[in-house]
């Protein structure tokens, strides 16, 4: 506390206060002690003098100056004072301190002046006689209206001095004293009332510092008193307060990084105040570098600062589109920018919301690249049945041979309609269902062997030789053992149609790692480069001639991806031109599948 400045303020003022008030005490206790003392010794002046007023009338008409001297000599000693007796004319007659004959004439005093035009007289000078200060008081005598003289009386100055500084040592004393305790109480008074302040001060600053623990001592009963108590209910009130909006905050960050959508905020000058981890993937920036960075520093896309400077300028919603071109593929962002109120509804920024809408895009390319190949793969067996139906109704004529072709041509084209119906059936049910269908535990081995064994005639007939190669241990997986099968048979059929005749065709089971993996192999076309990524997509073919003649409906590769990856696997394919191709299935076996 001794170190406050605010304690020794007060206390420098109240000490000022204490000794100013003495001092002007003192000095006018002094002044007026000093004026009593005067006007008490120039009474007993003027009471000595008039006691001996009848003596000197007496005197006078002696005129017996000597027998004077010797009596006024006297009474001087006695009384200790001194006493001059002066006639009407200003000769002296008689002096209780010197020879009256060599003294001047005092016709000119000032006293005597005074003493008869008002009846008495007093005066304060040096006296050339004695060489010191006097206090002179002169009375007329008269006689029966007749000025005889005058009688003075004096005292030295010197003795009334002594007299003052005593009584001013006194008072000096006195102020001293009281302005001493004075100022201990003063100390004690301002310690009183600094020290709750001091303590005020210190939880103020803990407050500001985020500590709202601490709180003040309360045992005061005046306002001081209250206000701690108030003091301390507004540090339980910032505290709570503090905690709501530390909890908000914890949310509405948690929030904001959850978000998939890209957020960044800036202040009216443009500087970024907040990013979260998705707008800063999407920019390719930091997002704790970045904060109080002007917005066109963090980016290089120029869209995104000008819809937020847009926005600040406006004062009004704004959305626009964002392409941003990476090694892949285009990535399409979509923005939407509204400006920030504070309570007053002032704007102090612009916050922007980055919506990736990439996989939204091309999702709905491929939805109307599905539409339009389906479209065209359902037109084109419609459309050659309806044909062969109205030329079998239009024509009553038609030879039986010709009636029978055109019947076998409505069963392969209603054969191969079912093909792509059922195919589109099973890829909704896939992409449908994910992975609740009923799993149970197989063999693998089950699986190859019984998808082989259905496509052994058909490799017979086609003079294309299928081989099996099987490891000697089983391959347990958990999963949908019908799909797989369709698995292995669509790899199968597609080996056996793209295969020339004398060709060959493996089907091979084996374990890698924690996976059980399906091998399709065959000697078949071959795949181009630019045409493997392609190939699972669906009604993708990439010979689409031989691919209807050979009814195939482009559906099957797809269908095998997803089996794959409903049963937690995935599909590779390594192919050259005219030297055939390598389908591997990958799926978990029963210790790791899930």
């Amino acid at each position: 506390m001794l170190r406050s400045g605010f304690f020794w303020k007060l206390y420098a003022g109240y000490s000022a206060l204490i000794l100013i008030s003495c001092a002007i005490v003192g000095i006018m206790i002094s002044q007026r002690v000093g004026n009593d003392v005067l006007a008490e010794i120039r009474q007993s002046l003027k009471a000595q003098a008039i006691l001996l007023e009848e003596a000197t009338i007496q005197g006078f008409a002696q005129a017996d100056d000597a027998a004077w001297q010797v009596r006024i000599r006297a009474l001087g000693a006695k009384i200790d004072a001194r006493f001059t007796i002066i006639r009407a004319d200003g000769v002296v007659i008689a002096d209780s301190n010197e020879n009256p004959a060599e003294m001047d004439n005092h016709a000119d005093r000032s006293e005597l002046h005074e003493a008869q035009a008002k009846g008495l007289g007093t005066a304060i000078r040096f006296s050339n006689t004695l060489r010191m200060n006097m206090m002179y008081l002169a009375l007329p005598v008269q006689n029966e209206g007749r000025l005889l003289g005058y009688i003075r009386t004096a005292l030295p100055l010197s003795a009334i001095d002594q007299r003052l500084n005593h009584i001013r040592s006194a008072v000096v004393l006195g102020a001293g004293l009281s302005a001493l305790l004075a100022l201990l109480l003063g100390l004690l008074v301002t310690r009183h009332f600094v020290q709750p302040l001091a303590s005020m001060t210190t939880v103020a600053e803990s407050m500001s510092c985020g500590d709202y623990d601490k709180r003040l001592p309360v045992s005061r009963k005046d306002e001081i008193g209250e206000l701690a108590r108030a003091f301390n209910r507004m540090a339980e009130s910032c505290r709570e307060r503090t905690d709501t909006i530390v909890a908000d905050r914890n949310k509405l960050s948690a929030i904001l990084s959850g978000m998939t959508e890209g957020v960044v905020a800036v202040n009216q000058d443009e500087r970024v105040v907040h990013l979260n981890q998705a707008a800063a993937a999407l920019l390719g920036a930091t997002p704790k570098e970045c904060l109080n960075e002007p917005i066109w520093q963090v980016t290089r896309m120029r869209e995104v600062s000008e819809i937020l400077g847009d926005t600040l300028r406006d004062k009004t919603d704004a959305q626009r589109s964002l392409r941003i071109a990476t090694s892949s593929s285009d990535r399409l962002i979509e923005m939407h920018a509204s400006p920030l109120h504070d309570g007053q509804g002032k704007v102090v920024g612009a916050v922007a919301v980055l919506h990736d809408v990439s996989e939204l895009h091309r999702l709905e390319t491929v939805r109307r690249e599905f539409v339009a190949n389906a479209s065209h793969e359902l037109k084109t067996p419609i459309t050659a049945i309806r044909g062969l139906v109205e030329t079998l109704i239009d024509d009553k004529e038609l030879e039986p041979e010709q009636r029978d072709r055109f019947l076998e041509k409505i069963k392969d084209q209603s054969l191969r309609l079912s093909s792509i119906v059922t195919d589109l059936l099973t890829l909704s049910r896939l992409e449908s269902d994910g992975n609740q269908s009923a799993k149970a535990t197989f063999d693998l081995r089950d699986v190859v062997i019984a998808s082989v064994k259905d496509f052994m005639l058909i490799s017979e007939e086609r003079g294309i030789a299928l081989e099996t190669q099987l490891p000697d241990v089983p391959l347990e997986t958990m999963g949908d053992e019908e799909a797989l099968c369709q698995v292995v048979s669509n790899l199968l059929d597609n080996a056996l149609k793209y295969t020339p005749e004398n060709g060959r065709v493996w089907a091979r089971l084996e374990r890698r790692d924690d996976y059980g993996v399906i091998e399709v192999q065959d000697t078949g076309i071959g795949i181009e480069p630019k045409d493997r990524n392609r190939i699972f997509e669906r009604f993708y073919r990439v010979d689409k001639a031989r691919s209807r003649e050979l009814g195939g409906t482009g559906l099957g590769l797809s269908i095998v991806k997803h089996i794959a990856l409903s049963h937690g696997g995935h599909v590779t394919v390594d192919s050259d031109p005219g030297m055939g191709s390598v389908f591997r299935v990958f799926i978990p076996l029963a210790s790791t599948s899930k």
